[in-house]
């Protein structure tokens, strides 16, 4: 008789620690980034191929197997950005990148934005914006955006308004590029965003369609101060919203904070 049992020998053991080591890696290199939401959507799918495999369905299972296999790299490569938003998608609508994430068991988590916080960046983009002084400015919700933070240079300083107008003084050398925000501290200053592909006002400049851009594959919030115009404008989602004071400003910002806030309890 075929024993019930599972023998498991040293090199079963040894399997399962470098399949754990391996995913310790990508999870330490896609951590905090938007690229986590889109590997867990490719965890996602994979399990769903498995389970057609199991339950024998041949043909949709040797469609996704080829898919897998072979036409995942050749699609990645002519469509990514439409497969990145798809696994996000995935990654992202049954919060599974919230309950698989190692830092809600192993460490605290980064003090929020305050309103104080908010003041202190809102006050400061007020000043800018009287002496034409370009700034885009970057504010995290539940992406950390450490993929962009890398591309500038570490602050991780506290907010103040003095601070935040001496990076976009017209010449430091941290002036150019935007600055990110992540909970209670800046994170990093002069960082490269992705610039929007989708059609948009001629006279909103480079600032305006990075803002759209980040805010178009992320969920960021984003100011920006025009040095033509000194006009600021609050973008969050995509959309953008022009020429705005400092209460509408404070008042955008808390409510997009609040709402994140509001969903992390629930969860």
């Amino acid at each position: 008789m075929t024993p019930l049992f599972i023998t498991i020998g040293m090199m079963d053991v040894v399997d399962i620690l470098l399949v754990a080591l391996l995913l310790y890696e990508i999870y330490k290199l896609v951590k905090g980034t938007a690229a986590f939401n889109i590997f867990i959507g490719i965890f996602v799918f994979y399990l769903a191929w498995l389970l057609i495999k199991a339950l024998n369905m041949q043909l949709l299972s040797s469609i996704l197997g080829q898919f897998i296999g072979v036409g995942v790299l050749a699609l990645i490569i002519v469509f990514q950005p439409e497969i990145r938003r798809l696994f996000m998608v995935l990654g992202t609508r049954y919060k599974l990148s919230q309950t698989l994430s190692l830092d809600n068991l192993f460490m605290q988590k980064t003090k929020s934005t305050t309103n104080e916080h908010i003041k202190e960046i809102v006050n400061a983009c007020l000043n800018m914006a009287r002496t034409y002084t370009g700034a885009l400015i970057v504010i995290s919700r539940k992406n950390e955006l450490r993929e962009f933070s890398r591309t500038g240079e570490k602050i991780n300083a506290r907010i103040s308004q003095a601070l935040i107008e001496t990076i976009f003084f017209k010449n430091s050398a941290l002036h150019d590029g935007a600055m990110i925000v992540h909970g209670n501290k800046i994170a990093a200053a002069r960082c490269i965003l992705p610039v929007t592909d989708k059609n948009v006002d001629g006279k909103l400049g480079l600032r305006h369609r990075a803002a759209i851009g980040l805010t178009e594959a992320t969920d960021a919030q984003v100011v920006v101060v025009s040095e033509e115009t000194g006009r600021i404008s609050y973008v969050v989602d995509g959309a953008i919203h022009q020429d705005l004071g400092g209460t509408e400003l404070i008042q955008l910002l808390e409510i997009g904070l609040r709402n994140i806030n509001e969903k992390e309890a629930v969860e």
